[in-house]
């Protein structure tokens, strides 16, 4: 294995020499928790934490390591050490915080391709397809569906799902995967040395045997199967990053219950561009597409050129949106206070002393 086979670049090398980092070793946090990650190295793997430093003036989730990043550290024994830096990240998958409405989770960064895994036996769901979509889509991330477990169902099933897919959502690539002999060829055909995939997907809908065949060994627990609700038990309790015997890299994930939108809207101007396009004629700029006279979208669900669930969909994301960027000024306003309120408690201290 080799730097380039877990995603190393000229862009991260020029980075680390700019920085002055080339006295320290280089290595991808793997995975992470509580605040100690293991970080990968092409012939090691070592029990890292932050130097006090990086900790002590972390402002937000954002200046943690997260899986899939680029860390320069300093070993101090056989297997542990010490992270110095976190490299600029290309991009970062996230979403809201389960159960909190103004906190962002990042589910993995420095990812090339986004796998949206979906069973079609019982999982299947195409509003969360979309919001799937708009999370890779707001990370800059090239999203490519996978629908899973198809030798559950019979050819005519497997084609209305396509159909209903192919109606919402254009120019995304659909690869159907099996358990069968080969069902997985498609999908290896697709994986790139040095590429970053991220699984993304509901429990049970077999994101870790996936891992497992394209890694050609059991590399993730797989719980056996329950006839109640046909899925495999869910196993997966953490974030990994695992190397492909192809050089290609897979993060696997945790299923979501929740996929909660943040603040960025980017994300689900591209998922919905037919809404977005159809949103320059309104008659209004700051129209809100849900009652205006003179409205282009509303018109356009009427008439049938946007689908009704999909535009149902969207306004659901948006109003999403808007409470999440509520929520997150005023816990900043709340965070802003706090820090005014310590700061005077430190001054009436000093004074008091004097």
């Amino acid at each position: 294995m080799t730097y380039e086979d877990l995603g190393y670049n000229s862009t991260l090398d020029q980075y680390r020499n700019e920085q002055g980092l080339n006295t320290l070793e280089v290595g991808r946090v793997i995975s992470e928790h509580k605040e100690r990650y293991i970080v990968k190295t092409p012939t090691h793997e070592f029990d890292a934490e932050l130097i006090g430093n990086l900790r002590y003036t972390a402002e937000s989730r954002y200046d943690f390591p997260a899986v899939g990043d680029w860390v320069a550290f300093m070993q101090y024994d056989e297997s542990k050490a010490l992270i110095h830096a976190i490299f600029p990240r290309r991009s970062i998958i996230e979403r809201r915080a389960a159960g909190k409405a103004s906190k962002v989770q990042i589910i993995a960064t420095n990812v090339d391709f986004g796998l949206i895994v979906q069973a079609v036996d019982r999982d299947f769901n195409v509003n969360r397809l979309e919001r799937y979509l708009t999370i890779c889509n707001t990370a800059k991330v090239e999203p490519i569906i996978v629908l899973n477990k198809i030798d559950l169902i019979n050819k005519p099933e497997l084609s209305t799902i396509l159909n209903t897919i192919k109606q919402r959502i254009k120019e995304v690539k659909i690869i159907t995967v099996s358990n069968k002999p080969a069902g997985y060829s498609q999908l290896e055909e697709l994986i790139e040395a040095g590429k970053t995939y991220c699984l993304l997907g509901s429990s049970g809908v077999g994101k870790s045997t996936i891992i497992n065949a394209l890694s050609g060994k059991e590399e993730m627990k797989t719980g056996e199967i329950s006839s109640a609700v046909h899925k495999g038990k869910h196993t997966t309790s953490h974030r990994e990053l695992i190397s492909l015997p192809n050089g290609g890299i897979v993060i696997d994930n945790p299923g979501m219950r929740e996929v909660g939108i943040t603040d960025k809207s980017d994300g689900l101007e591209i998922t919905f561009d037919a809404i977005l396009e159809h949103s320059q004629n309104c008659k209004y700029q700051n129209c809100t597409h849900t009652h205006e006279k003179g409205c282009a979208v509303i018109e356009a669900v009427e008439n049938g050129e946007i689908d009704q669930k999909s535009y149902t969909n969207f306004l659901k994301m948006i109003r999403e949106k808007a409470h999440f960027e509520a929520t997150a000024l005023e816990r900043k306003k709340k965070d802003k206070d706090l820090g005014k309120m310590i700061k005077q408690v430190k001054k009436q201290k000093k004074n008091h002393k004097h």
